[in-house]
């Protein structure tokens, strides 16, 4: 478990950012590579990892129900 890793899903973080979704995938490629900052030959796969994390991340927030209502929606109506 990434302990950094803050839960960003409304209404527990109703203005969690795209800066948000990126440092929790960088923890989480972290955590799960095994290192804190790739070599330079491992730098491009390390770099899309947490990009395909980022946009996974927003993908996940954006369709999730909270409640009966889409996350995007309780983070407009909060």
């Amino acid at each position: 478990m990434c302990r950094s890793i803050k839960t960003l899903r409304p209404p527990v973080t109703p203005d969690a950012t795209e800066e948000d979704f990126h440092a929790a995938a960088l923890q989480y490629v972290r955590k799960v590579s095994g290192f804190r900052a790739p070599a330079a030959h491992n730098r491009e796969a390390f770099d899309r990892a947490v990009e395909a994390v980022t946009e996974a991340t927003a993908t996940l927030l954006a369709e999730l129900e909270v409640r009966g209502q889409s996350a995007r929606a309780a983070r407009v109506g909060a």
